[in-house]
């Protein structure tokens, strides 16, 4: 046969290959993928403050008197009762001011004794016409005098007694001690804060909130508190209080959220998250961020045919996002099911198949040592 027309009939064989039909693979794509019904719920993502643990009521305990500071009886951390002793002053200057204060009122009682002396005698010359009025009316007046200077010196008296008491300085209340502002040989002034007691009984958590987020905290309808060295523990929260004004260095508001309930396990000084759960009582569809996808600039995600297995994309409307979730504003209806990973790896019209995270795990192993 001629070598030309060989060679148009391996040609024409070809041709009909190439325009036939494609063939159909002998095992379709199924690729394993996580899921999720979707479903409505009420709240946007959520608003979340972080802050500390502290007591409903501290005292800032310091002396009524200036003085030496000459012994210190409790350390930060230590457990007071109400009327314990927790630092004592120099009692040396205040003793002999009370010294001084005794030996004012002797001596204001030695003059109201003479006076009163004075003004008998005066009474009985006048009654036998060897003293005049004026001179009685003087030894009166004199009498008058002494008694107040009298009663004078009692209230320095009493006021030098309490000063000697207030060397002493007592716990007001049931506590703990959380700061302490002096040391032994220390001289501080009246009113200078030294020790610093937290009450027992309730706590609360101390947050700072920025001016945009104060109605969102106003309009919560229920706090969730959550200590972050105490895990899956959930306290109830309540918003006791709000400031009225900014901080001048953070301009944040300070808010106090009483602990409903609140254990011996939260304790003073713990981070602690204030959660709302509820803060506009809107509906959403909430979805995790790695269900979104981008195609072309908008955003889509995979939903999947109960009947067919098979993914179609898409587009949705994304409201607010908080951590690793975002709300769905339009787009999906609530008993939809999502692929919530993987999303980047599929294309329109694959059948795929709901597993486990242990399932995509194993599957991803298997594949990694594959030769």
């Amino acid at each position: 046969m001629p070598r030309f027309t060989l060679g148009v009939l391996l040609g024409a064989s070809l041709l009909a290959t190439a325009c036939g039909p494609a063939p159909k693979p002998a095992n379709e794509d199924i690729r394993p993928v996580r899921s999720l019904v979707v479903g409505e719920s009420r709240g946007t993502v959520g608003a979340s403050y972080s802050g500390e643990v502290r007591a409903r009521q501290e005292s800032k305990l310091g002396f009524e008197t200036s003085g030496r500071v000459v012994a210190r009886l409790v350390d930060v951390g230590s457990r007071v009762k109400r009327g314990q002793v927790l630092m004592r002053l120099d009692p040396a200057q205040e003793s002999l001011h009370l010294v001084a204060a005794v030996a004012d009122v002797e001596a204001a009682r030695s003059r109201v004794a003479q006076n009163r002396v004075d003004l008998q005698r005066t009474e009985q010359l006048l009654a036998r016409q060897f003293a005049s009025q004026a001179e009685l009316d003087q030894q009166r007046l004199a009498l008058q005098q002494s008694e107040s200077q009298l009663k004078a010196a009692l209230a320095q008296q009493s006021i030098k007694v309490n000063q000697r008491g207030y060397t002493t300085l007592v716990a007001d209340r049931d506590g703990v001690v959380t700061a302490i502002g002096a040391e032994a040989g220390q001289v501080v002034s009246p009113g200078q804060a030294v020790v610093t007691v937290a009450a027992d009984g309730e706590r609360e958590v101390l947050i700072s909130i920025p001016e945009s987020r104060v109605d969102e905290l106003r309009r919560a309808k229920s706090l969730q508190v959550s200590a972050w060295a105490r895990r899956g523990k959930v306290y109830a929260g309540m918003l006791r209080e709000l400031a009225p004004d900014t901080d001048s260095v953070t301009r944040t508001y300070a808010a106090r959220i009483t602990v409903k309930d609140a254990d011996a396990a939260l304790m003073l000084g713990m981070t602690a998250s204030v959660f709302a759960a509820d803060v506009d009582g809107q509906s959403a569809i909430r979805l995790p961020l790695t269900a979104i996808h981008d195609r072309g600039g908008q955003p889509q995600v995979w939903v999947i045919d109960a009947k067919t297995s098979q993914v179609a994309a898409r587009a949705v409307t994304l409201g607010s996002a908080q951590d690793d979730s975002v709300l769905i504003a339009s787009g999906l209806a609530g008993g939809e099911t999502v692929v919530t990973a993987g999303v980047h790896m599929l294309y329109a019209g694959q059948k795929v198949k709901p597993a486990d995270p242990l399932a995509l795990a194993s599957n991803k192993s298997s594949k990694a040592h594959q030769p």
